[in-house]
C-alpha cells in the first residue's frame, strides 16, 4: 500500500516532551500517568488529552504541540500542557522534571503502562526495552514534499553531534556516573531499531522528518533551542534543493563515529568533519552553524531562540550542571531538586560558586 505524504506549504513545528514523574519524598521516579491522564482527558473526545499521552513507563508523561508556525507559539503551547498538568501532579505529591536519565531510579521498579502495544514491545524486546527508562524531545519539521524529507533526513545525520551535545543531560545511571555526557543515546541503542537513521536513495523508504536525538533537557528554554536549530536547518535544506543543489549524505561511518563521541564528551568532543578523518572541536562547529543559520532564523522569527545555543555553550549543558552539584558536594538527591527547579523556573541554576556569591552579598547587606 502507498504512503501519501502529507506535504506543508512552510516548516511549521511540532515539538514533543517526555516528562518524568517524581515522588516529592524519596525524588525517586514513581508511577501516576495513568491516572493522572485519565483526568486530564476528562471532557475530551474518547477521554483523551490531545496534547498528553502515555508512554511506555507509567513515570512518564509525553506534552505534544500542536501544529505551530513559530518556535515561541511551541514553546507557549508546551507551558500551557505543563501548568495543567501541575494542577494534578502537585496535589498528588508528584514533582516533574525532564532530563536524559533519572539520576538513580532503578528500572526494574518501574510500571509498564498496561496498552497492549507497550505489552508487546516488553514482551518481545525483553531486557532491551526494561532498561528504556529515558527521556528525550522529539521535533518535527514540515516539509514540502517526500523527497525533499528523504534527502534532508539524510543530511540532518551529520548534525547529530551538535543537537546531542546541546541537549545530553543524561551522565548518570542508577545511581553512578557513567562518565558520558549522554547515556541515555547509547542506552537507546539497545533496542534493535534504535540508532543513527538508515540512509536513505528512495521516498518509498521513509514517511516523515522527525528528529528524536536530543535527550530530555531541564527548561523550556533549551527545548526551543532545539526546535530553532531543527526548523532552521530543514528551511535551509529546503532553499538548497529548490536551488538544484544535491544535499550532502555524511558516510555512516562518520556519523556513528561523531554520535559516540558527542555522546561520550558532550561539548568538548572532537568530531570528523571530511572524508580523510579531520577533526575540529565541536564547539567551533556550533559555533559556525549558529551564525549560518542566524538570517534563516530571523525570516521564520526564531533568532532569539537559535541565540539561546551560545548560552547554553556559555553555561554549560544539563550534563554539566548536574556535575556541578555533585562537584560541589551534592547528592543525586540534590541534582534531582535541580532539575525540578530549572523546570519550575524555566532557566538553568547558577554555578555552585556563583550561587554561594550571590547568598554571601545578601548576607552583607543585611548585616549593614
Amino acid at each position: 500500500m502507498p504512503i501519501e505524504f502529507a506535504s506543508s506549504p512552510r516548516p511549521t513545528i511540532g515539538v514533543e516532551v517526555e516528562l518524568e514523574l517524581v515522588d516529592r519524598e524519596s525524588r525517586q521516579l514513581v508511577s501516576g500517568a495513568y491516572e493522572i491522564l485519565r483526568e486530564m482527558g476528562e471532557g475530551h473526545p474518547d477521554g483523551k488529552h490531545p496534547k498528553a499521552k502515555h508512554e511506555l513507563l507509567q513515570s512518564t508523561v509525553e506534552l505534544i504541540t500542536g501544529i505551530c508556525n513559530t518556535v515561541a507559539e511551541a514553546k507557549a503551547d508546551l507551558q500551557d500542557s505543563l501548568d495543567e498538568l501541575r494542577m494534578l501532579t502537585q496535589p498528588r505529591g508528584l514533582l516533574v522534571m525532564c532530563s536524559g536519565t533519572h539520576p538513580f531510579t532503578d528500572p526494574v521498579t518501574q510500571e509498564v503502562t498496561p496498552d497492549p502495544r507497550y505489552q508487546r514491545l516488553v514482551e518481545e524486546m525483553q531486557w532491551p526495552a526494561r532498561q528504556m527508562q529515558i527521556f528525550g524531545i522529539h521535533v518535527h519539521v514540515g516539509v514540502r514534499s517526500g523527497e525533499k524529507a528523504m534527502a534532508m533526513v539524510n543530511a540532518l545525520s551529520g548534525y547529530i553531534p551538535e543537537f546531542l551535545a546541546l541537549s545530553a543531560s543524561s551522565p548518570y545511571w542508577m545511581g553512578h556516573d557513567t562518565g558520558l555526557a549522554s547515556c541515555r543515546s547509547k542506552v537507546f541503542e539497545g533496542l534493535p531499531t534504535a540508532g543513527p537513521p538508515w540512509q536513505l536513495a528512495s521516498w518509498s523508504g521513509f514517511g516523515t522528518v522527525e528528529l528524536r536525538i536530543c535527550d530530555g533537557v531541564p527548561t523550556l528554554q533549551e527545548v526551543a533551542v532545539m526546535a530553532a536549530l531543527s526548523q532552521c536547518l530543514v528551511q535551509r535544506f529546503d532553499a538548497l534543493l529548490d536551488r538544484g543543489y544535491t544535499l550532502p549524505m555524511p558516510r555512516a561511518w562518520i556519523v556513528r563515529e561523531n554520535k559516540w563521541r558527542a555522546a561520550r564528551h558532550g561539548l568538548e568532543a572532537w568530531i570528523i568533519v571530511d572524508d580523510r578523518g579531520t577533526t575540529r572541536p565541536l564547539r567551533d562547529t556550533i559555533a559556525e552553524l549558529i551564525e549560518e543559520l542566524m538570517p534563516i532564523a530571523k525570516r521564520l522569527g526564531c533568532a532569539a531562540e537559535l541565540q539561546g545555543a551560545f548560552s547554553i555553550m556559555e553555561r554549560g549543558p544539563s550534563y554539566i550542571r548536574q556535575r556541578e552539584v555533585v562537584a560541589a558536594g551534592g547528592s543525586l538527591v540534590d541534582v534531582v531538586d535541580s532539575l525540578v527547579r530549572e523546570l519550575e523556573a524555566d532557566q538553568p541554576e547558577p554555578r555552585p560558586q556563583e550561587e554561594t556569591e550571590v547568598t554571601a552579598r545578601r548576607s552583607q547587606t543585611k548585616v549593614s
